[in-house]
């Protein structure tokens, strides 16, 4: 089922979670990357269903059966960049190397007077683009976020940057209050991120081939493109090790046209997001965080 990653609890609790904060900012990255390894051990040793998603899905990329030690490394990556989240929003940039490509794309396009859509996935760290809409005060940023899915680790993180978490567009408001937010961020020439590689429970999905089967992807993404006439960045935060991550945007098109009006359907720009997706994944497969069987019928 497409709705497998909503039913899975959040790990731990609030409390664990306000102790690890104040740890990792009081003894700093190093010392706290140190409980992360313990952590991610625990984590892959308590949760099952995740750990055997991790390794099934690592053994569709290897092509071979995944070794416990690369599950492992899978999950550390995981709970190294939910690590870096922190920092991310407490101190912004500053203690990180971010290499950027096609950021120049969205600068020709935002200096046409324009809102436009980023799409990403859950690959590698989303919080890096939202540290830089921090330092890039030419670029206004804003971004849809489930914060019903974690709420612990939701509120938890936007207490550490009140200013971030302000330009959150909840996407489990009721009815069109997402539709009507993302609207309203674009005609402010905002930049709204989202991702777009988890289906909804209720929500309509189309079908495209991704590393070698076949997954649903949300379609009211595509949708809302389609109605509001923007521009389409695809948006992926790689994590490189270290101190280091690599932004990649590649802009998709000017214009998401309906087919009915000579545009091409829906299920192509799909197919075509799931295939920059999949070019990611294939080159840092670590960086995949869908902990479920993301191609479950």
């Amino acid at each position: 089922m497409t709705d497998q990653w909503i039913q899975r609890p959040e790990g731990g609790g609030r409390p664990i979670l306000v102790l690890m904060t104040g740890f990792a900012r009081f003894c700093g990255r190093a010392a706290a990357r140190v409980i992360v390894a313990v952590v991610a051990f625990y984590f892959m040793w308590r949760r099952g269903p995740e750990r055997r998603a991790s390794r099934a899905f690592l053994a569709r990329v290897f092509g071979r059966p995944a070794r416990f030690t690369e599950g492992y490394r899978h999950i550390l990556r995981f709970s190294q960049v939910t690590l870096d989240r922190i920092y991310l929003l407490d101190e912004g940039l500053d203690r990180f190397e971010i290499e950027t490509t096609g950021l120049e794309q969205v600068h020709e396009m935002v200096a046409h007077g324009r809102g436009l859509l980023l799409f990403g996935a859950h690959f590698g760290s989303y919080e890096v683009t939202r540290a830089l809409g921090l330092t890039r005060p030419d670029l206004k940023f804003r971004t849809v976020i489930d914060l019903g899915q974690a709420p612990a680790m939701s509120q938890l993180l936007n207490s550490l940057n009140p200013e971030l978490a302000a330009t959150v567009i909840d996407s489990r408001q009721a009815g069109t209050g997402v539709a009507l937010a993302i609207k309203d961020a674009l005609d402010q020439r905002a930049l709204v991120a989202m991702l777009v590689d988890r289906v909804r429970p209720g929500g309509r999905s189309i079908d495209a081939q991704f590393l070698g089967d076949t997954a649903a992807f949300p379609a009211a993404p595509w949708e809302i493109a389609v109605v509001l006439g923007v521009p389409v960045v695809l948006c992926f935060g790689t994590y490189l090790g270290g101190n280091r991550y690599h932004l990649h945007f590649e802009a998709v098109a000017e214009r998401i046209v309906r087919e009915r009006s000579g545009g091409r359907p829906l299920a192509e720009w799909v197919q075509h997001f799931a295939d920059r997706l999949a070019a990611r994944v294939q080159a840092a497969p670590y960086n995949w965080f869908n902990f479920y069987d993301f191609w479950a019928r």
